[in-house]
């Protein structure tokens, strides 16, 4: 190559080979020179990260300290937004009551449930027998039923005694007081019941044997005390307790409404109204089933008018509590009770009579299944009642046991059958918790702070479970606790709140003894009542505490010499 283009060479790549230079000399300065800067700014975003870690996770640890500090202050954990509502859904997944009594437990007896701000779920829950006291009877004016409740249960309960206050209350508990204590009325109770006891249950239990099945004894309890007690307040026989136990499209019906209903209590107001309103999932259930209740209870009434009109001799001869309510005048002759009332009336009294008398004999036989000597002394009691029908100076009275029909004195006579079936309701009542609200500002006996409109929730089946009310034994079963010198003593209404309390004390208290009595004695005569092994036996959420599995069970039959040591009737 020569000089001249040697020149020209270097003219033309210099520039660009002196960029290259300059650019490794920058990408090297790059790479090593600036190398601690990076890392350095690195390692300062990560430290900050691992800040904002660790502030997030003290702040944590904080709130939860906080809030499970204050399980013993106010008996459970209250987290921000939900408040105590993990600790409710965790109580609704095992035995409620169960959990709504140890944390009374903890707390003497009354604390204030907090749920979150968008729900109803706020109020104080109690088991005090002076609080009890306090709302039921001392200032019972100021703690009524409430518009919550009201409007939680309208669809199956509507005005009823159950959910009614005021004027619409006092009509009917004036109206169906006189009634209960009439001895026509009396007499039309006891007659009924008889009938279905000796025509139906008896037959059916003696069937189950004679085909060698167990059977779901909380189910033909309830199918007896359906039949009962819609013959009582609605005058008609829906015939459910039969041999095959046909399905009664209005006891369906009645069922399912009250499942659905009480799922309203669990529920935020805004998410089972807008349901309702969609007719999904429960309430949607819940539509279909009024239907069925109010299909029922509109054709009875209206044939009901048809007879009254006609003035025969079947309405003089008819004593339920649809003719009496019917029957009743205003002052100007208008009909005292419009057609929606009195379906209200009779379909609040079928969900009283069917469920309190049924689900507390059914616990009754599972308690006695556990205590044997108990179930001993009632046969002595019940077939030394039995004997005394052999008097002295008369005829000896030949019978067969499984021919004795109990008379009406005799029942009444049975005070440790009444301390059996008063004990298994302290510990399984039939209404395990019940519902008020305040109207003014007040407090308790206690000190607790009640503001208006505050829900208070009084539970009776924790109150069976406190050392404090019943002592160091309240969760055995120990009939003797009711007995002063072997007669029946009954306790406070406030202390034993099975039958409620105060003006509001339930009226079918005597007629529901009488039933529990009668039934019980009739069948515990006859039969043996054995559970089957590895039944579960818990509660239910329901409006009343049916058995959430039935109870199931084999029958055997009393031997004669079982009960020779007890009854001496004459072989024959």
């Amino acid at each position: 190559m020569t000089p001249s283009s040697n020149y020209h060479f270097f003219n033309y790549y210099a520039p660009s080979f002196h960029h290259h230079l300059l650019h490794s000399k920058i990408m090297n300065t790059t790479s090593y020179d600036l190398a601690p800067s990076v890392s350095a700014a690195g390692f300062l975003s990560s430290f900050c990260e691992i800040q904002k870690m660790e502030i997030f996770l003290a702040t944590a640890v904080f709130v939860v300290i906080h809030c499970l500090r204050q399980r013993k202050r106010h008996g459970l954990p209250s987290w921000p937004l939900v408040r105590m509502l993990p600790s409710l859904i965790l109580g609704l997944r095992g035995n409620m009551y169960e959990w709504i009594s140890d944390v009374l437990k903890g707390q003497n007896g009354t604390f204030m449930f907090k749920g979150p701000w968008f729900t109803n779920l706020n109020c104080v829950v109690t088991s005090d027998p002076r609080n009890l006291e306090y709302l039921l009877k001392t200032k019972f004016p100021n703690f009524p039923k409430g518009e919550y409740f009201r409007a939680t249960v309208r669809d199956l309960l509507g005005d009823g005694i159950f959910s009614a206050d005021d004027e619409i209350w006092q009509r009917q508990r004036k109206t169906t007081s006189l009634e209960f204590h009439s001895a026509k009325f009396r007499r039309m109770t006891t007659d009924s019941l008889l009938e279905l006891v000796h025509a139906r249950l008896l037959p059916v239990l003696e069937d189950s044997i004679e085909k060698f099945e167990c059977i779901d004894l909380q189910d033909i309890l309830l199918r007896l005390t359906f039949d009962n007690v819609c013959m009582i307040a609605f005058g008609v026989d829906p015939g459910c307790l039969r041999p095959g136990m046909p399905e009664i499209p209005f006891a369906a019906a009645f069922e399912a409404a009250t499942e659905a209903t009480i799922a309203r209590f669990v529920t935020p107001t805004l998410v089972w109204r807008a349901m309702r309103w969609m007719g999904a999932g429960s309430e949607g259930r819940l539509r279909e089933a009024i239907k069925g209740v109010n299909g029922f209870a509109e054709e009875v009434i209206r044939e009901r008018r048809k007879e009254m009109a006609a003035e025969g001799a079947e309405r003089r001869r008819r004593t339920d509590l649809l003719t009496v309510f019917m029957g009743m005048k205003e002052e100007d002759g208008r009909r005292a009770f419009s057609d929606k009332l009195l379906r209200d009336i009779c379909v609040n009294f079928i969900l009283a009579g069917r469920d309190t008398s049924s689900v507390a004999l059914s616990w009754f036989f599972w308690l006695l299944g556990q205590n044997p000597k108990v179930e001993e002394r009632i046969l002595e009691e019940v077939c030394g009642i039995v004997r005394e029908r052999n008097v002295e100076g008369e005829e000896e009275v030949v019978l067969r046991p499984e021919e004795v029909v109990l008379r009406a004195e005799e029942v009444k006579k049975m005070d440790y059958l009444h301390a059996a079936l008063s004990e298994a309701l302290r510990l399984y009542p039939s209404v395990p918790v019940d519902h008020k609200e305040v109207l003014e500002d007040d407090k308790f006996p206690d000190g607790t702070v009640l503001k208006k409109g505050t829900k208070v929730v009084y539970a009776i089946y924790a109150m069976g479970r406190m050392e404090g009310i019943w002592g160091s034994d309240c969760r055995e079963f120990k009939p003797e606790r009711w007995l002063r010198d072997r007669r029946f003593m009954s306790e406070s209404a406030y202390k034993f709140t099975a039958f409620n309390g105060g003006p509001r004390l339930c009226l079918g208290k005597d007629f529901a003894y009488y039933q529990m009595k009668f039934a019980a004695a009739s069948i515990l005569l006859r039969y043996r009542v054995v559970v089957v092994e590895g039944h579960p036996v818990v509660p239910k959420m329901a409006l009343t505490m049916y058995m959430k599995y039935g109870l199931k069970v084999v029958l055997e039959k009393r031997d004669r010499n079982q009960l020779d040591k007890y009854l001496s009737f004459k072989a024959i």
